[in-house]
């Protein structure tokens, strides 16, 4: 069975870093799909993370990378909302509702970084300059260390 970044074993870096970053995310929307409303809102760690607050922050990490510090040239990726907020699913947050909004912001995320080479480098309010590489890699990091945290909740969820 071939793998889907089995594909790009032998590519040049860009398509390489692109793929490997949308097999995460498609991991991501694989761990919530199927799930409950109860079940994407359950507690089972004693933070805030839940499947579908994992989800909505990392919506929130698509927009900040790539809207803001990318296509704004903000040098700043923090949001205007409390931290705590995007981890805290909300009423009328819904399964389906959390990914379409991570698919649009991953969606929106290709489309603003086709736009710059991988050298390009932009202002970061903390870290002085970063580049389109660094924020592909960062992305690929933090998408995977969330998709890893969600295998564990939802394992969690199928025994419970």
């Amino acid at each position: 069975m071939t793998r889907p970044e089995d594909t790009v074993a032998t590519a040049a870096e860009r398509p390489m870093l692109e793929k490997w970053l949308d097999v995460q995310r498609d991991a991501i929307v694989e761990k919530i799909t199927g799930l409950s409303e109860v079940d994407i809102r359950r507690r089972l760690v004693p933070s805030l993370t839940t499947v579908g607050g994992v989800v909505k922050h990392l919506r929130w990490v698509e927009t900040g990378w790539i809207d803001q510090l990318l296509a704004a040239r903000s040098g700043d990726n923090r949001r205007a909302h409390p931290r705590d907020w995007e981890f805290t699913v909300q009423p009328d947050d819904t399964g389906a509702s959390l990914i379409a909004e991570y698919r649009a912001a991953c969606a929106r995320s290709r489309e603003v970084a086709e736009g710059y080479s991988l050298d390009e480098e932009v202002s970061h309010k903390s870290m002085g300059t970063v580049s389109v590489r660094w924020v592909y890699v960062h992305l690929i990091e933090e998408t995977a260390r969330h998709a890893g945290q969600l295998d564990i909740l939802r394992e969690q969820l199928e025994v419970s």
